[in-house]
């Protein structure tokens, strides 16, 4: 048995020790012929592994702090909240029926990672999703921006799922074309130095704009470097994500050349724009409900909880007995006619529900894998695609679906 060469500690070795060296050689040998070190070069050899210990502990702790403030372009989705969604729901007294169970809307929390946690979520951590910075926010979208489109997405799923509820239950529910709401802005272009989310125009050089297309109708044939007068009702998204409704202001924008290859289709046969102004235009619809019915979720962004919305509507203004006493979770984006839509993050937000304590959930029939790879034998997950599909389920679950249609007559 041979003791490792000195070398391996950065020292020369003081002896030859090839088998057939001898103690005439200079080197002292043990009883079976294996060099025996000098005392102060073990010594030495036992004193350097603190230093080389320390020096990679040092080495290991900068390289964390660094990588801890280095920021990358991904994010992470992570387990948020499953919350109750009645006490985020307002009818009025004489329609709201005492609840029993609960009904759930779940969320998902969005960070954007360092060097260091991003190792850390995207190979060590399973109940989590990591995604590129361009794949949550598009191509030109900033973070700030898709703050601002989360929080109208939500404002827009209230709407929808107030509708949605109200017409299941027999009201009749009206909108009206309202203008061209700006839900993005495109960076570095016309729009962007005067011009943010949430605004709506409603005419452009006195034409006016009613919808999406009327406005790409307006700006056709328009020529870059002309300078156009925006008619713009100044909404905007406030601090805690709420939708407020602005005065009607004049803003002025010299317009540009169109990118290369831009083509606008989605108004009819594809079209090439003569000018730029630079934002994703929805139509703004202005809605007419025959009961007042308040949604107000502070800090909760997307349309996802359009499904949650709508059940805890419909339970409030019927019987209260929707659930059959059970902790009912549901995810998916609502239509006015309760298409049920696809969402993001299913995974996660079935940890959360979980938490939480549900024993049912809802999700749209494309998340149905997604939702069962963490599902536990406790949480029956149900696919669906409309409310109807739903509403059918909590019925053979035991709870009480309304089946009259409320007269429209007594509507306040």
């Amino acid at each position: 048995m041979s003791e490792p060469d000195a070398t391996a500690d950065g020292e020369a070795a003081a002896n030859p020790t090839s088998s057939d060296a001898g103690p005439s050689a200079g080197g002292a040998f043990d009883a079976i012929g294996a060099p025996v070190l000098p005392v102060a070069a073990a010594a030495r050899r036992r004193r350097i592994w603190p230093k080389v210990f320390v020096g990679l502990v040092v080495i290991v702790l900068v390289a964390a702090l660094v990588a801890a403030r280095t920021s990358v372009n991904y994010y992470v989705l992570t387990p948020g909240d499953a919350t109750p969604v009645a006490p985020y729901i307002d009818v009025p007294a004489a329609d709201n029926h005492p609840l029993t169970g609960k009904i759930l809307l779940t969320d998902v929390y969005v960070s954007q990672l360092n060097a260091l946690n991003y190792l850390q979520y995207r190979f060590f951590d399973s109940d989590s999703q990591v995604i590129s910075g361009a794949d949550l926010l598009g191509p030109t979208t900033n973070e700030n921006q898709y703050l601002d489109q989360g929080y109208l997405e939500m404002t827009q799923a209230q709407a929808f799922a107030t509708a949605a509820a109200l017409s299941h239950l027999g009201y009749s529910v009206t909108s009206t074309n309202a203008g061209a709401l700006i839900f993005g802005i495109a960076a570095n272009s016309p729009a962007a130095a005067s011009l943010h989310v949430a605004q709506v125009i409603t005419a452009v050089n006195a034409t006016p704009v009613t919808t999406d297309c009327s406005l790409i109708a307006a700006l056709h044939g328009l020529s870059p470097g002309q300078r156009v007068a925006l008619k713009v009702e100044d909404s905007s998204i406030n601090s805690v994500g709420t939708f407020v409704n602005g005065p009607i202001v004049t803003r002025s924008v010299t317009l540009g050349t169109p990118p290369k290859g831009l083509v606008d289709t989605a108004c009819g046969a594809p079209t090439t724009p003569t000018a730029y102004l630079g934002i994703d235009p929805q139509t703004q619809q202005d809605w007419h409900f025959p009961v007042e019915v308040t949604v107000h979720t502070k800090n909760i962004g997307g349309p996802s909880a359009g499904l949650a919305m709508t059940l805890g509507i419909v339970d409030k203004l019927s019987s209260g007995r929707l659930t059959g006493n059970r902790i009912v979770a549901a995810t998916g984006t609502i239509d006015q006619d309760g298409t049920v839509g696809d969402v993001g993050g299913v995974a996660e937000k079935t940890i959360a529900v979980e938490r939480a304590g549900a024993t049912v959930f809802f999700v749209p029939t494309v998340e149905l894998r997604a939702a069962e790879s963490k599902a536990t034998p406790e949480l029956h997950v149900y696919a669906v695609n409309n409310l109807n599909q739903v509403l059918r389920i909590l019925e053979r679950l035991g709870g009480k679906v309304p089946t009259k249609p409320v007269p429209v007559q007594a509507a306040p």
